[in-house]
């Protein structure tokens, strides 16, 4: 039940769309004075070495923040979305150098102001151990809590939050197939329990029947809780083999999408400019693309 580890993908073309749009989220909440509550359900370890073995043996991290980054000193415009992306990357790193990547909660923990609370759960034994020696080193305090528990049930007691603003991050392994309807009746139960807080769902795009009923049935969520959404799509396309060759892992994941209920006004123009750019520089072969749509 706990083979999947993030520590495999860091750095990805999926961590790519997702912080890119993680970043945008949070930068326009956070312009509001109140206190903001995140809760991340399904953390893992929060902080990853791109030169690890794990990183170093699925190589995934080459066709997303390396590629990127490489690509991107030869831009001059670059989209302002991306930009702060890699700019939150680089604190992590020194000058020239990428070999650390944020998981979600630090790059949550960059944006918390004082007075701001970031709820984390993971169930990987392995991954939660090294979540919470993660923690420990920000020396937040009380501002950040970390717990080895189910993200989906322990979700229900963080909502409403006491300052009636939470932002909700839902990006489960969906390594059983289960996960798949966890995730929409976890949004369900939240809109009911707070329907003002902004979800943000990430998923893998594969052939699989249940990956892709959940845009729609999220759809169907939202528009039934008569909420806002927006869905994101970023497919990098599959990578050509040279003749002879086996992948070790098989073709892997190409495309993800990002599922937004209430989204900030300003996430849909930021990734208008910059999921073409995103698929211009990540692209790899047959099938690359990008899609964005709104409510």
């Amino acid at each position: 039940m706990y083979s999947y580890r993030h520590a495999f993908h860091a750095g990805n073309h999926a961590d790519v769309l997702k912080h890119t749009m993680l970043v945008a989220i949070l930068a326009h909440l956070l312009q509001k004075d109140t206190p903001l509550t995140v809760v991340d359900t399904h953390a893992g370890a929060g902080l990853y070495r791109l030169d690890s073995d794990p990183a170093g043996t699925s190589g995934e991290a080459a066709d997303g923040i390396l590629k990127l980054q490489s690509a991107s000193a030869a831009l001059e415009n670059i989209a302002p979305a991306t930009a702060a992306y890699l700019d939150l990357i680089a604190q992590f790193n020194k000058p020239g150098q990428l070999k650390v990547y944020p998981g979600s909660p630090f790059v949550i923990h960059r944006f918390l102001r004082q007075g701001d609370k970031l709820k984390l759960f993971e169930m990987h034994p392995t991954d939660a151990k090294a979540l919470a020696g993660n923690i420990a080193q920000l020396r937040a305090g009380r501002q950040i809590s970390g717990a080895r528990a189910d993200g989906f049930e322990s979700l229900k007691a963080l909502l409403p939050p006491p300052s009636r603003r939470a932002l909700v991050l839902i990006d489960p392994s969906y390594e059983i197939k289960s996960d798949y309807a966890k995730v929409v009746a976890a949004v369900q139960d939240s809109l009911k329990r707070f329907a003002t807080g902004v979800y943000v769902i990430w998923y893998p795009i594969i052939p699989r029947p249940e990956a892709h009923e959940l845009p729609r049935r999220l759809k169907s969520a939202a528009n039934s809780a008569g909420k806002p959404w927006l869905h994101a799509t970023l497919s990098i396309g599959q990578r050509p083999h040279e003749p002879g060759e086996t992948p070790a892992h098989g073709p892997g994941l190409s495309a993800s999408g990002m599922f937004v209920i209430n989204p900030p006004h300003t996430i849909k123009p930021a990734m208008q400019e910059a999921l073409p750019q995103l698929v211009e520089i990540l692209g790899r072969g047959r099938g690359q693309a990008y899609a964005l749509e709104a409510s």
